[in-house]
């Protein structure tokens, strides 16, 4: 039995996007409807849909009659993905600390757990299962805000959160012990519903990681790009 058009549709949206977000369809790189097909395994027509969807996400670029590609990656765009993340996440996460029960702790509790245990693996070496990291580091932060009471809230900062994400996947952006720590603080903060504490740690987190994918040498400013 067929799935629904609008099922078929959906998914294929999110494998796409997914590719995108962990760097599996590259900054820059052409997304040519032929080969989307194939490897999507659905119509031109809807992968037009999609990728229609994504260039207003601003994952994607339409270059007119030429088709699409996807959204290159510079300096400036991480400085500007970060502050808005860095605004978001703060407030929500004061919403959250005020608002918070013993359910979102325990949840927040585990959702921390699960991070750690890969935050091992990362420091190990093993970079197998880098997009089990970050989708553990996305919970983790969600959690944190999850109290908040602004559905809308949640939502645009998991959008901008996204392309935050995407950044780091593209630079492999892990920094090893200092982020664990700074998890472990941003929990510790929360059980204790301290939100200037917890202000200050996810200022040093966001900008840390910045800085850090920065240092990595994979991105450009716009007037340094690569011919």
């Amino acid at each position: 039995m067929e799935l629904p058009i609008e099922t078929i549709a959906e998914s294929s949206y999110r494998r796409i996007r997914g590719d995108i977000i962990f760097g599996r369809l590259a900054p820059g790189q052409k997304l040519k409807l032929d080969n989307l097909k194939a490897a999507y395994e659905t119509s031109i027509s809807t992968l037009r849909e999609i990728l229609n969807r994504l260039t207003s996400e601003g994952l994607v670029v339409a270059e007119g009659q030429r088709g699409f590609e996807v959204a290159g990656v510079s300096v400036a765009d991480l400085r500007e993905i970060a502050a808005l993340r860095l605004l978001l996440e703060e407030h929500a996460l004061e919403q959250s600390f005020e608002q918070g029960d013993v359910e979102w702790e325990a949840q927040l509790v585990a959702a921390h757990y699960k991070l750690a245990r890969m935050e091992k693996v990362m420091a190990s070496g093993d970079t197998s299962q880098a997009e089990d990291w970050k989708r553990y580091d996305w919970e983790f932060h969600q959690a944190l805000i999850a109290a908040c009471g602004s559905r809308l809230l949640m939502e645009t900062h998991s959008a901008v959160f996204d392309k935050y994400l995407r950044y780091q996947m593209v630079a492999l952006s892990y920094r090893g012990g200092v982020a664990e720590q700074e998890h472990r603080q941003l929990l510790e903060a929360a059980l204790q519903r301290d939100s200037k504490t917890a202000k200050k740690v996810l200022q040093r987190h966001i900008q840390g990681g910045v800085e850090h994918a920065l240092g990595k040498g994979l991105l450009f400013s716009p007037s340094k790009q690569p011919k």
